[in-house]
């Protein structure tokens, strides 16, 4: 007789969009035959850049579940509608929450889960804070019935250790990336190039993320006007210093572009760049949790320079080059060195490929959540 099938429901309001349901779907891809896969996703969610429609996914390997949510513009209070309690009541063998534990949505699946089901939930705090009641009565209920819980990266596993999570089992799982979608392509990068008005000459430096103040945008143009061999500037994303950088980009024509992009369109931009800097700076309490950008330029073969804030320096590892986030002058030497050495810059963009490959590809991650769901499992 052959082994019953296990369940497994993973729950978040980012599946909302369809690339974010990679987890779901390598874990569905690489358990078929051992576990059944189902993502609850919100129908809808409004969100600080734009609304968003549930995805749909041509080739999704997870059943997919569409519930309501409200509030979704509030971290700390976003919820899901009963549909969840209906759905967590379907006998289930894992509950997986990929929400933080102090906020309503994830004690929301904690509250709901019935008590012989083991659940995981995620979470990215990396400094050990004491939350205001009620957010904190919710972390400790979490804390209490969870089976384990999943740390995005190292910082993350020593503040919370600090908190009394030791009292559950834990692991250190990052993010992942497709590197396939994520690659070298030199296709890709002559048609964005062509679409930005740039040839071939001249080296491309490159910015992705939210454009704020802390993830060190000040740095980088400070560093780029005082450079002295010839540059190019593509930064790919948006946020409240759009204006004063299109203000800057006016002082160099042709040579800086702002792009606004949706995730599917951000690899091959990232082709179109020859370096990939990280420059984020660290505030009172809070500092660069992981750091997608940077497996993301791993896999699309760039040159990865980041700075020493938060979790940067353990992504990165031996594959890029750590600059400490207020050294203007070693960000300058750096910079410069690596626009005038093509060796150097190749050496980098093989070490972060390999990297990304060996520990952040979505098999790996899915793996590495299976292992874990069977260790608990086997304990419980």
């Amino acid at each position: 007789m052959s082994a019953r099938r296990l369940k497994l429901l993973t729950i978040g309001h980012s599946y909302v969009v369809a690339l974010n349901r990679r987890l779901p779907n390598e874990i569905a891809r690489l358990a078929a035959g051992c576990w059944d896969v189902t993502a609850v996703a919100p129908r809808f969610v409004r969100a600080e850049l734009r609304d968003i429609e549930l995805e749909a996914d041509p080739n999704e390997s997870s059943q997919v579940e569409a519930v309501n949510m409200y509030a979704t513009r509030r971290l700390h209070l976003m919820a899901f509608d009963f549909r969840l309690r209906q759905i967590l009541r379907q006998g289930w063998d894992m509950v997986h929450i990929y929400q933080e534990p102090y906020i309503l949505a994830g004690w929301q699946a904690a509250y709901w889960t019935p008590e012989k089901v083991p659940f995981v939930f995620f979470t990215a705090q990396n400094y050990a804070k004491n939350y205001p009641p009620p957010f904190s009565w919710m972390e400790k209920y979490c804390v209490e019935r969870c089976a384990g819980w999943i740390a995005c990266g190292e910082l993350v596993v020593r503040a919370l250790l600090e908190k009394n999570y030791g009292r559950r089992r834990h692991r250190q799982i990052g993010f992942g990336v497709d590197i396939e979608l994520f690659r070298p392509d030199e296709l890709r990068r002559r048609h964005v190039r062509q679409r930005l008005g740039w040839d071939e000459k001249g080296c491309v430096v490159c910015f992705l993320g939210r454009l704020t103040p802390e993830k060190g945008l000040p740095l980088l143009v400070s560093v780029l006007d005082q450079l002295r061999c010839p540059w190019k500037a593509l930064f790919v994303g948006s946020g409240p210093l759009q204006k004063s950088l299109e203000e800057w980009g006016r002082r160099y024509p042709g040579r800086v572009r702002i792009i606004s992009a949706t995730h599917d369109e951000v690899p091959a931009y990232l082709n179109a760049a020859d370096i990939l800097c990280a420059p984020s700076q660290t505030l009172p309490h809070a500092s660069e949790q992981f750091g997608r950008m940077i497996i993301e330029g791993f896999a699309s073969g760039l040159p990865v320079v980041g700075s020493d804030s938060g979790e940067i320096p353990y992504v990165i590892g031996d594959a890029g080059i750590v600059l400490g986030e207020k050294d203007h002058s070693a960000w300058s030497l750096t910079l410069e060195r690596l626009i005038n050495d093509e060796t150097l810059r190749g050496d980098l963009a093989t070490r972060g490929r390999v990297r990304a490959e060996d520990h952040f590809a979505w098999p790996v991650i899915a793996r590495q959540h299976l292992e874990f769901f069977d260790e608990l499992r086997r304990e419980s």
